[in-house]
């Protein structure tokens, strides 16, 4: 009989057990709920070393909103599934894009 194998998480956080909430989408929910507008957010992909299937180096992504997450170091992006997903915050960065890119962006989305 083989050795335990610790399991493998890609892309998203593991969830705890017990009663802690889950910091799935409904933090960005909560957010729209409790927001007139939310500026769309966008951060360039500057490594994906770990996540080569999940992310494509130098691609645009849309970020979503989550404190919880950029108190740990993550941000929420909007990955190639088309699903948003945590990834560590140093794989990325942050930029602003011209109102017309953010138009192509998200409807390309």
């Amino acid at each position: 009989m083989g050795g335990y194998a610790a399991p493998r998480y890609t892309g998203t956080r593991r969830m705890g057990l017990g009663s802690e909430k889950s910091n799935g989408s409904g933090t960005w929910i909560n957010m729209m709920k409790h927001s007139e507008h939310v500026q769309p957010r966008f951060a360039v992909c500057i490594n994906n070393t770990d996540y080569p299937v999940s992310l494509e180096l130098h691609k645009i992504y849309q970020v979503l909103p989550d404190e919880d997450a950029a108190c740990d170091g993550d941000i929420r992006v909007i990955d190639e599934s088309g699903e948003d997903y945590l990834y560590p915050a140093a794989s990325f960065v942050v930029i602003e894009v011209p109102q017309e890119v953010e138009r192509a962006i998200l409807h390309a989305s």
